[in-house]
């Protein structure tokens, strides 16, 4: 069993740096992604962490925006703080930064990854950057990771079309908040999430998770349609078919287990924008849970 389970946050997500015993005094502990699977683990007698990230270059004090937190207790440099609307690559190496001072001031020398969205991007990423110089990474457990592109990315690529929601209008919606949202916040990682990007990716990554037991989990609450499958179903942002990386080859991927969540969003964010409770969200679900203890065997 690794020492600690590190938690690394995805796309235009604003995290603190928490260890087991402090975390954000005051709103959501470890911001909207993180903070009930993080108080989960923690129940269990986890050593956990998660890794700061925020949206753009800098320090993580506090999130003044929706379900935010504020009065972070242990404020980290920008070098080991994910830009969290950045390059993939960029970010990782910012982890892999985050991890290796995790080994040195706190005498890490193993851990687990879990990533949720984006950050099992930047959780492969960083995996590529340590090579051995680090804690090595015993286990990686992705939740809602777009390993073969997503909603967004493969709609500012055209990939995807806006014919492609076939009058469905949650993801008629979607898809038309996303093109703003991409210009208002994205520094690169928006061109980064499509499916033509990723598959060239993937590629510079074979053997990279090579002998790590990798956990993939995917989700597709909205199912209106079922073609193109690259969309359909899909969690909000991310395709079930691309969650569950069904389509990357087993050179990128060699050691993996699958897992799908029918009745599950992406986040709390989507559970909330269509009226359910954020329980149905990939890191907020007890169900989704037990998935997750199963594969770090606790």
């Amino acid at each position: 069993m690794a020492d600690a389970v590190v938690l690394v946050s995805g796309g235009a997500a604003v995290t603190p740096f928490t260890d087991t015993d402090r975390a954000a005094a005051s709103g959501l502990a470890a911001g909207n992604t993180m903070t009930a699977l993080r108080q989960h683990l923690r129940t269990a007698g986890a050593a956990v962490f998660t890794a700061p990230a925020r949206i753009g270059a800098g320090t993580v004090e506090r999130d003044a925006g929706w379900q935010g937190f504020d009065d972070v207790p242990v404020v980290l440099p920008a070098e080991l703080t994910i830009n969290a609307v950045g390059s993939i690559d960029v970010a990782g190496g910012s982890l892999a930064a985050f991890l290796r001072w995790l080994s040195t001031e706190h005498g890490l020398r193993s851990v687990d990854l879990v990533g949720h969205s984006m950050g099992g991007l930047f959780s492969r990423a960083a995996i590529r950057e340590l090579a051995g110089d680090g804690p090595r990474v015993e286990r990686l457990v992705t939740l809602g990771t777009p390993w073969d592109g997503s909603v967004l990315g493969d709609l500012l690529d055209g990939e995807i079309t806006e014919d492609d929601a076939h009058g469905d209008p949650a993801t008629g919606q979607i898809f038309a908040e996303a093109r703003p949202y991409a210009a208002a916040n994205s520094e690169g990682a928006a061109a980064e999430v499509s499916r033509r990007f990723l598959r060239g990716w993937n590629q510079a990554q074979a053997g990279v998770l090579d002998g790590i037991p990798v956990t993939v989990i995917g989700a597709g609450y909205f199912s209106a349609a079922t073609e193109p499958s690259q969309l359909w179903p899909h969690d909000g942002l991310v395709s079930l078919c691309s969650g569950r990386a069904d389509h990357v080859p087993a050179a990128v991927l060699p050691r993996v287990t699958r897992h799908s969540f029918a009745a599950h969003v992406h986040s709390i964010f989507f559970a909330e924008a269509f009226g359910l409770p954020w329980e149905r969200a990939l890191t907020w679900d007890p169900t989704v849970f037990a998935v997750v203890d199963d594969a770090l065997g606790r």
